[in-house]
């Protein structure tokens, strides 16, 4: 994927969109934020848990963390140890390590909008230019910091995702979790020992310790959730340690732990009103999408008039007026593009009758047209000028203007 500023390019795998597709890219734009509502609607916050990047690179900065610095225990350790050359060598690492990240993730958001072998080559040889600079060295910075300091905070305090998730959830929305009719009331107890009167919570807490956002889940869902399961795990594993169910917090829905249906049937109640619109408008756009796109003709046609001269008689008296034409040669192959005009009997091209163009390229041609004063009953009568590719017969378009007298 590249997007060629420059020169006005998008590239999209294998197609080439220009500004004058821009339909296009508002049609991905809406297909995204649809694909959104649906998986948030049947699933819950699925992006933030596991594909937004400010996860993934939270995730990556976490584990070079626990690599230089170990565990929480041990990185606890290490924060009140006096500096020394073991403190500095882990701390030093770390953020070495961090920067490195940081920049590559800088190069390879710039990356998108200058080829990443052209831009590989500058860095190689110190030629990067100062815009380019400052965007590698402004993605890493920001990267650094969100991801290595900030973390979960962007996602309660920055995020606007956070704040409107609330309205596309109803109560047969999956989320995580907690059984309350399962697990209260809550009290410690150990291994295989029959407390009567308790639920299965044991009131550990390490649900609230994992939770990288600080909220406890036993209090019901909360906006500050990402949905990242880290207490459906810990959960499990106080619940295999004490002899109890696994699944005291689980991916269920509001209805499931009300007991209005049973976990196993919560797939069921997936396909209801607001995920079927979501569902149908989805597929109507994509449908559509792909195909405006499959049916795009890579081929643009603007006509200008030559205002030097608007209309003038030639010498063996016919009309002739002048015409410069655009022509975008949308495909990536070269052709030759043969032009003719209609609208007026007898109407000739005398000049610019055809051009060859490169892949992806533009000419401007001028074009002159001839015209019997015998067949101009009006001051100006429209035409219609003709461009179609000589080995592509599909890749034609037409451009109207008119013929002054």
């Amino acid at each position: 994927m590249l997007f060629d500023l420059v020169n006005r390019k998008f590239y999209l795998f294998d197609l080439v969109l220009w500004p004058q597709d821009f339909i296009w890219l508002a049609g991905l734009l809406i297909i995204s934020a649809l694909s959104l509502f649906l998986f948030t609607a049947v699933a819950g916050r699925l992006w933030c848990g596991y594909a937004c990047p400010q996860t993934v690179y939270t995730e990556l900065f976490m584990w070079i963390e626990r690599a230089c610095e170990g565990n929480h225990i041990q990185r606890k350790k290490l924060e009140s140890m006096p500096w020394n050359t073991q403190k500095l060598l882990r701390r030093g690492s770390k953020h070495l390590l961090w920067a490195a990240l940081a920049l590559w993730t800088g190069f390879t958001f710039v990356g998108y909008f200058t080829p990443i072998e052209a831009l590989a080559s500058e860095v190689a040889q110190w030629q990067l230019g100062p815009w380019e600079t400052f965007w590698v060295l402004f993605y890493g910075f920001s990267t650094w910091g969100f991801a290595g300091f900030m973390r979960e905070q962007v996602c309660k305090y920055m995020c606007p995702y956070a704040r409107f998730q609330s309205v596309m959830f109803d109560p047969d929305t999956l989320v995580i979790t907690y059984d309350y009719k399962r697990g209260e009331p809550r009290g410690a107890r150990k291994r295989g020992q029959e407390t009567s009167g308790l639920g299965d919570c044991v009131d550990c807490s390490i649900c609230v310790q994992v939770c990288p956002t600080g909220i406890d889940i036993r209090n019901g869902l909360q906006y500050m959730c990402i949905g990242c399961a880290a207490c459906v795990d810990a959960c499990d594993q106080v619940m295999a340690k004490v002899g109890l169910p696994k699944g005291l917090i689980r991916y269920s829905t509001e209805n499931a732990i009300e007991g209005k249906y049973t976990d196993a049937h919560i797939w069921r109640h997936s396909l209801r009103p607001r995920t079927l619109v979501y569902a149908l408008l989805l597929t109507g756009i994509v449908g559509a999408f792909l195909y405006t796109l499959a049916e795009r003709i890579p081929l643009r046609v603007d006509v200008i008039r030559d205002r030097r001269t608007l209309s003038r008689e030639t010498p063996d008296g016919q009309v002739e007026n002048l015409y410069r034409l655009q022509i975008i040669n949308m495909d990536q192959r070269a052709h030759r593009y043969v032009i003719s005009a209609s609208g007026i009997d007898g109407l000739k091209v005398s000049e610019g009758d055809s051009v060859a163009i490169a892949g992806l390229d533009t000419a401007n041609i001028s074009v002159s047209l001839r015209a019997s004063p015998t067949k101009l009953d009006h001051p100006s009568t429209p035409i219609r000028f003709e461009v179609h590719a000589d080995d592509a017969e599909k890749i034609a378009r037409e451009a109207k203007s008119s013929f002054l007298r």
